[in-house]
Order: C-alpha cells, then structure tokens, then sequence
C-alpha cells in the first residue's frame, strides 16, 4: 500500500506559507517536537533548511531518504504526522506516469493559542507529564506588565506625523494583492461522528438560551467529545454544568465542565491520543518471524547506501551509490528490489559491483515488473543459470569454468532449494563450502538489525 502513496521517484517541491522566525523555531522544539516526533521533527526541519537555500528547486524523495537515513515508509509516517498537526499541507500532481507532491510547510500556533486548544494541551500534557507541562505553560506567561511607578509618555503617530497634500500619486494605485503573515488554522479537525443535532435537540430553550448556545463554537465542542470520548447525552450534561449565573457559555467554563465530568464518571487519569492509520490507506503487516522474513524486512527499510555500508563495514565508492541511486530514479525500482540486486551483484562478484551486468539483470527485473524485495529473491533462483550465462559473457577470460565449482550465492538463494534436495546428492566439499559461506553471512549480518 505505500507504493500507492509514495515512491522514491517521485519529485517533490517546497512551499513555506511565510519565512519562520526563532520564536516558531522554539514553537516547534517545545510544544510539537514531543508530539510528532523525532522523524516528524527532522522531516520539518530538512524541508524548512532547504526551502530557505532554494524554494523552486526539485529533489526525489530518494534525496530524502539518503538526507535524513530513513527509509521510505518512515518518511511517508513523518509526513502525515505533520499533516495531521496542522504544520504541512501536501498537494500532488499527475502526469502520466509520473507524480509531483507540493510541500507547504505552515507556521506553528502561537503559545497561547496552543494551549487553549483543548486537544492539542491535553496531547502534550499526556507525553511530557504535570511537572514538565507546567514548566511550559510558566516560560510563556504573559509578562509585559509595567513596574509600578513609572508612567508612559511615548508619543502617538499623530504627535509626531501629519500630512501634506500635493494631489494624488499613480504610484499609490492599487496593482494587486500584498501578502501578509499568514497565521495558523491549527489542527485540521473533523468529527463527523459526533451528532451535533442530537445535543442541541436535548437542551430547552428554558434551560439553555439557543443565543448562548449559538456563541459556542461547534469545533470545541466535537474537540472536546472527541478528546473526552464523551456522546451527544454527555455533551448536554457538560454544558448545563457550564451555564454562568447569566446564562452563558463561556468557552473556559466548557472546557474545565468537559475535563471535571470527565473525572467524575470516566476516569481519573488523563485522556491520551495514539497515532492511528485507516485501514483502507496502511494495512498492518504482521512481525517478520523467519530468519529470511526479517532480512527481507531489513532490505526494504534500508536505504542502498545504508546496505552497502553494512556489507562492507566502509563507506560505498562513489560509482556505487550512483549505480544505486541509477537503479531508483531511472529503473524506478522499489529499494528493496535494488538492495536485492545488489546483494546478489556483490557475492557472485566477490565483493565488487560490476555495472553493465548489473543493469542488465535490472532491465530484465523491469520487464518481469518486479516491486518487492521477496519477488526478486524468487526471479534470483529461477534465472540463476541465465544470470550466470550473462556473466560469463561480460567476463573477458574466456577459460571455462570447472564443473565441480561451487559458484557463489546470497545465503537467501538456497532456503527453498536446500529443503527440497535429498541430502545423499549433495557434494561433501560443496556443502562444506555452502556451510562457510553461510557463517560468513551470518557474521556480516550479526550487526545488521532487523
């Protein structure tokens, strides 16, 4: 299903809805770092640093991927994390075969308003705890009172400035819009499931004037129902307890009534918020268990470069990467098929990645449409002696190779094939030297993590 959402081909672009400031940077540390994240976090930051060097500027998320070393799937999570908070908005664009996305990286809510939010306080309160909430919440209280004993004597526009009339400037025509800052909407909110009907039909003009009632804004009273999980019943019992000694409805007094039923008829601890997917848009995979299902795993979160390292224990040569990065944007291979390529490359070569054959296989994989890691261990097996064919072919040395040689392959290779050989067939000195290679693998894998 990620396939569907994103790839690592696909381009994207950088859009910031104003410049950011230190204060939105502190915004963005203190209140939303503990909610979104470490990756949500550095996503933000990345597209912020790179927006500022060059906003028309285009990159793959395989650019991505290599910058911040994640894989691909934590970066689609980080990405709709920071949809769901209200700091990123993402627009997409088809073009045949190809899809351009639109990062527009919005400003965070300003202190005040973030922790008026009932939904967005209650979420940080639950992940920093009490202590540490009211650290914060003190750090920015209002502290623009004036000492007693002084007294103001600045001056007014009008103290200082007045007009002189020479007749109308055609400069001063209006040419066109002028942007402005641009403040935040918060979180994108929407609780179809709350019926709002069914709670007002319950409150009598007599207990609950419709004007009082009219003044409360919808959105925090479906916050508030959904923070609090509480049902359209509850939700009347909650504002009768917030009507004042007027008859009012004053958003203050509904949100401490919401949090004191709360306690009173749910639960004395706070509520928390868990990050959720739908299941029409992320199905759950279930935890790899064989030694092959988590090496698989291993190669499809990883990034080629990443892989490379871990075989080699140094860093890739140059020609490497770019030979990777080659078999991502131009074959548009997932990078699971390509860590396969090139684990398969690596051992037949002894060690080293040869190009042209390299290619070769990618270009037959693309035909055969392959897209995950496990179908291009199967089309390993399968086409093995084809494979080996194209190698001979590429290799300048034109002896024949001895029949009795062992020609080496991924350990991955022979876990179907090794179950269904009887053992009387097997050569001693050829199993031998499959257990060696085995124990190699599994050395240079010890520190690999699944």
């Amino acid at each position: 299903m990620l396939y569907e959402e994103l790839q690592p081909i696909d381009i994207f672009r950088i859009k910031l809805a104003q410049p950011f400031s230190d204060y939105d940077r502190q915004l963005l540390t203190l209140f939303y770092q503990p909610l979104i994240g470490p990756d949500a976090m550095s996503l933000f930051m990345s597209l912020w640093s790179d927006a500022e060097g060059d906003q028309d500027a285009e990159h793959n998320h395989y650019y991505l991927m290599n910058l911040l070393t994640m894989p691909l799937g934590r970066i689609f999570e980080a990405r709709i994390s920071l949809e769901a908070i209200g700091l990123l908005r993402t627009y997409c664009k088809r073009e045949v075969n190809d899809r351009t996305f639109l990062y527009e990286l919005l400003p965070p809510l300003d202190a005040k308003t973030f922790l008026d939010d009932p939904l967005l306080s209650t979420f940080l309160f639950s992940k920093i705890g009490e202590q540490a909430y009211r650290n914060l919440r003190a750090r920015f209280l209002d502290d623009n009172r004036i000492d007693e004993g002084y007294e103001e004597v600045s001056r007014t526009f009008l103290d200082v400035y007045k007009p002189i009339r020479y007749g109308v400037s055609e400069d001063l025509e209006d040419t066109g819009a002028i942007k402005g800052r641009i403040e935040s909407n918060g979180i994108p909110f929407a609780h179809s499931d709350f019926d709002y009907q069914l709670m007002c039909s319950g409150l009598s003009e007599q207990m609950v004037p419709k004007a009082s009632l009219a003044m409360l804004s919808k959105e925090l009273v479906e916050k508030l129902a959904f923070l609090y999980s509480l049902t359209p019943i509850d939700m009347q019992k909650v504002i009768m307890m917030a009507l004042d000694e007027n008859n009012l409805l004053p958003e203050d007094r509904v949100r401490k009534a919401a949090v004191d039923y709360y306690k009173m008829n749910i639960s004395k601890s706070a509520p928390k918020l868990e990050k959720v997917f739908s299941k029409e848009r992320m199905i759950p995979l279930e935890e790899p268990k064989t030694r092959e299902d988590k090496f698989i795993h291993y190669l499809e979160n990883t990034p080629p470069r990443e892989m490379l390292r871990d075989y080699t224990g140094n860093e890739p040569l140059p020609v490497d990467v770019e030979l990777a990065e080659r078999l991502v944007t131009v074959h548009g291979f997932p990078v699971g098929v390509v860590n396969v390529l090139l684990h398969y490359v690596i051992i037949r070569n002894d060690g080293k990645i040869t190009k042209n054959y390299a290619e070769r296989i990618a270009s037959h994989w693309k035909n055969k449409k392959i897209m995950t890691a496990k179908q291009a261990m199967e089309i390993s097996r399968k086409e093995h002696d084809q494979y080996l064919k194209w190698q001979n072919e590429g290799s300048k040395k034109t002896t024949s190779r001895k029949p009795s040689r062992e020609e080496k392959v991924p350990e991955w290779f022979y876990n179907e094939e090794k179950d269904q050989q009887p053992a009387s067939d097997l050569d001693p000195s050829i199993d031998e030297k499959r257990k060696q290679l085995l124990e190699k693998l599994e050395a240079m894998k010890s520190g690999v993590k699944s």
